[in-house]
């Protein structure tokens, strides 16, 4: 069963002027909004990661203070949302770290979903993408990047990721091929 994973497609990263704004982001709300309405239309489950830190969280060490619980910058654009009553269902999964699977609650989650085959994107893939990405890849499930819905802070950083992915058993998919069927 298919699963997609929307990851940490906030307003604090998306929009310019959001605390960790990489220039570019905003061009993935329309792509991520299409798979997140496909997924609803086709009753595949969705999972949107959210980060959610409150004001002192230990990563604001390393990153400027970002998706605060509770702030405007912590939502997702309302684009991303899938309205209730949709044939699927949007499960909002909140992190205080880069790693979804630091969640205690996901991986109990994902067995239950009983998904064998999981549809990423969202931002960033050199950082929380890519975790979510590692993750999968250790559970043995087969994991496909939509390529022209992610984006990376860096670059060079996010192909050298890519690449390590790819070596690992990462496939790679685009919007177009994956709602053709």
């Amino acid at each position: 069963m298919k699963l997609f994973l929307d990851i940490d497609t906030q307003i604090d990263f998306l929009f310019p002027a959001g605390a960790l704004h990489t220039p570019g982001a905003e061009r993935m709300i329309a792509p991520v909004a299409r798979l997140n309405r496909y997924a609803a239309k086709q009753g595949i489950p969705l999972i949107s990661t959210m980060c959610a830190h409150p004001e002192n969280a230990d990563e604001f060490r390393d990153w400027a203070p970002h998706c605060v619980i509770g702030t405007v910058g912590q939502r997702k654009p309302a684009a991303t949302l899938i309205e209730k009553g949709a044939r699927g269902e949007q499960i909002i999964v909140e992190k205080n770290h880069l790693d979804v699977f630091t969640n205690p609650e996901f991986t109990p989650l994902l067995d239950k979903l009983g998904a064998d085959e999981f549809f990423v994107y969202g931002v960033f893939i050199d950082y929380c993408v890519g975790c979510a990405i590692t993750g999968l890849l250790k559970r043995a499930a087969k994991v496909v990047l939509v390529s022209d819905a992610s984006a990376s802070v860096d670059e060079e950083k996010g192909q050298a990721a890519l690449a390590r992915f790819l070596a690992a058993g990462l496939e790679l998919t685009t919007i177009a091929e994956l709602t053709a069927s």
